[in-house]
C-alpha cells in the first residue's frame, strides 16, 4: 500500500534518479510512495493519489496511453489530470496558445493525409512569412526531437520529410529560433502554480537540439521577469489546475516565446537546484486527500 505512486515507463521502471530522489524525499515526509510502470495492473484501492513522472514510452503507445489515463481517473486522483494529458500530448496546442494571446513560437499545423499541395503551400507561405529563415519539421506527437528535421523550405527534403510525416500523423512546421544555437533553451519549473526553479538547455556545437543524449548540456539559470511573465501565461491555459509543469521558452526578437509546455512527462532537472526535490514533495505530499 502506498500514499502517492510515481509512475514511470515499462523499460526503464527504476532508472531514472530524479523518481528516486523523490520518492525518498516524500519518505521523509511521512508519505508511502513507490515507483511504477503507468502500465501496472494496480488495486488503486490500496493506494492513493498517482502521479505521471516520467513515462517516456507513451509516445509509441499513444492509443493505450490515453485510454490507460482516461480508466484511472475513474480509480484514483490523477496527476495531471487527464484532460490535461488528452491536451497537452499532441503539440498543436501551441497553436492554440498563441491564438489567444501567449507568446510562442510560430507554428503551422498540417493534418494527418495533408497532399503535395498543402505540402508546398504551407512551405511558400513559411519562405515568404520568415524571409529564408530555416525550418524545422517534425511530429506533432513526439519527444526528445525524434522525427525532427531542420532544413530550408526551399530544400527538396523538407517536402519529402513532410510528406513522411503526414503519412503516419500531424506534423508541426516551425522556425528556427537563431538564439537556440548560441543560447539554448530555458525551461521554467513549476509545482502548482510557484515558480520552483530553471535551467538553461544548451546544444553542442553545431547542434540545434539541446537534449543531452544529442550532446546537449545542462545549467542553472536565473529567469527574466519577462521569461516568468510568459511561463505564467502559458501554465494558466491548460484545461485543468496542474501539480507540475515545465515551460521551455526561446528568445525570439520580440521577447521569450514558448517551444513547449511540458505537463505530461517532463524531466524537471530536480538535481540542479537546492530543495527543488523537498519543494516538489512537500507539494505532492500536500495534494493527498
Amino acid at each position: 500500500m502506498s500514499d502517492i505512486v510515481l509512475l514511470t515507463g515499462r523499460t526503464m521502471p527504476r532508472e531514472v534518479s530524479e523518481n528516486d530522489l523523490l520518492a525518498d524525499e516524500l519518505r521523509t515526509l511521512g508519505v508511502r510512495a513507490e515507483i511504477q510502470p503507468w502500465d501496472e495492473p494496480l488495486d488503486w484501492s490500496e493506494h492513493g493519489i498517482a502521479v505521471v513522472r516520467t513515462t517516456w514510452d507513451y509516445w509509441d503507445r499513444l492509443d493505450e496511453f490515453l485510454a490507460w489515463a482516461e480508466r484511472t481517473r475513474k480509480q484514483t486522483t490523477l496527476h495531471n489530470p487527464a484532460e490535461v494529458i488528452v491536451w497537452n500530448h499532441h503539440k498543436g496546442y501551441l497553436v492554440g496558445l498563441g491564438e489567444s494571446g501567449v507568446p510562442v513560437i510560430p507554428t503551422r499545423l498540417l493534418r494527418a493525409g495533408s497532399g503535395a499541395a498543402e505540402i508546398a503551400t504551407a512551405l511558400a507561405e513559411f519562405d515568404e512569412r520568415h524571409g529564408g529563415v530555416e525550418l524545422v519539421a517534425k511530429p506533432a506527437v513526439s519527444a526528445g526531437a525524434r522525427g525532427a528535421l531542420r532544413t530550408r523550405a526551399d530544400h527538396p527534403e523538407a517536402a519529402a520529410h513532410l510528406r513522411e510525416l503526414v503519412a503516419k500523423g500531424d506534423a508541426l512546421l516551425q522556425p528556427l529560433a537563431e538564439s537556440v544555437l548560441t543560447r539554448g533553451e530555458t525551461s521554467l519549473v513549476f509545482f502548482g502554480q510557484e515558480f520552483s526553479h530553471a535551467v538553461r538547455k544548451v546544444p553542442a556545437g553545431g547542434e540545434y537540439r539541446i537534449h543531452e543524449h544529442h550532446g546537449g548540456s545542462v545549467q542553472p539559470h536565473a529567469p527574466t521577469e519577462a521569461e516568468l511573465a510568459a511561463a505564467r501565461l502559458a501554465l494558466a491555459s491548460a484545461p485543468a489546475r496542474t501539480a507540475y509543469g515545465r515551460v521551455d521558452l526561446v528568445e525570439l526578437s520580440e521577447g521569450p516565446a514558448v517551444m513547449e509546455l511540458e505537463l505530461i512527462e517532463p524531466e524537471l532537472f530536480l538535481p540542479y537546484a537546492d530543495g527543488a526535490t523537498a519543494r516538489y514533495a512537500r507539494h505532492l505530499a500536500a495534494l493527498l486527500p
